[in-house]
């Protein structure tokens, strides 16, 4: 929560400092902008004055340009304001636990996986590899299985490494061609990270997953 709140204070800081040094240089310009036209008026030939048009040309310039400066600054104040709602949104998520089918890391504790297992399915299959791809474990599914208790124990008794594994559950229908899906896993949320152009909820594992990743949502066990 700590570091969620700290990313709205260093986003929106800045935006309040550029607004106002924005602001100040304007007022500082259109002074200029006075006395030169003051100084125009003073020094011109009064037997061949300056053209008033002139004067509209330079005073609509100036104006164009104060309008264009403001509305960068309304911009970029409104994407500051839309980041920092973004995280105040992420926060509440922070200590839950989210569904996700990003790679979970085994650390000597058993996982708990949530295999989504078709209907039409007559058979069900855990398949267990490793980053490289290397199969390491492969085990039966009962086809009413809500979830799957993963001890990091392979086919031979002996207990695989702790690291980051791929869980895939393949699924047969009848004769028909084997079905290759993703597992999902639940994973405690311990960070909202806001960087620039995207948002990032990192697990306990130090995965880091998109909101729009996360299948669902429970309090932390």
């Amino acid at each position: 929560m700590d570091v969620t709140s700290s990313t709205q204070s260093a986003t929106t800081t800045p935006s309040t400092t550029t607004s106002s040094s924005s602001t100040s240089s304007i007022n500082s310009d259109f002074d200029t902008f006075l006395k030169m036209l003051t100084a125009q008026l003073t020094n011109q030939d009064p037997l061949n004055p300056l053209d008033s048009q002139d004067f509209a040309v330079q005073l609509a310039t100036f104006s164009s340009v104060e309008q264009q400066t403001n509305t960068t600054d309304l911009l970029t104040d409104l994407g500051d304001r839309l980041t920092a709602s973004g995280a105040s949104q992420l926060a509440i998520w922070v200590g839950r636990e989210a569904r996700v089918t990003a790679d979970p890391t085994f650390d000597g504790t058993a996982l708990t996986l949530s295999p989504e297992i078709p209907d039409t399915a007559t058979k069900a299959e855990l398949v267990v590899r490793t980053e490289a791809g290397r199969e390491v474990d492969r085990r039966a599914v009962a086809l009413d299985a809500e979830t799957i208790t993963w001890d990091g124990i392979d086919q031979t008794g002996a207990t695989l490494p702790r690291d980051r594994y791929n869980f895939t559950l393949e699924s047969v229908s009848g004769s028909d061609a084997i079905t290759t899906s993703p597992v999902a896993h639940y994973a405690r949320i311990s960070e909202a990270r806001l960087t620039p152009g995207a948002e990032k909820l990192v697990l306990d594992n130090g995965i880091a997953v998109a909101p729009e990743n996360v299948l669902a949502l429970r309090s932390a066990e």
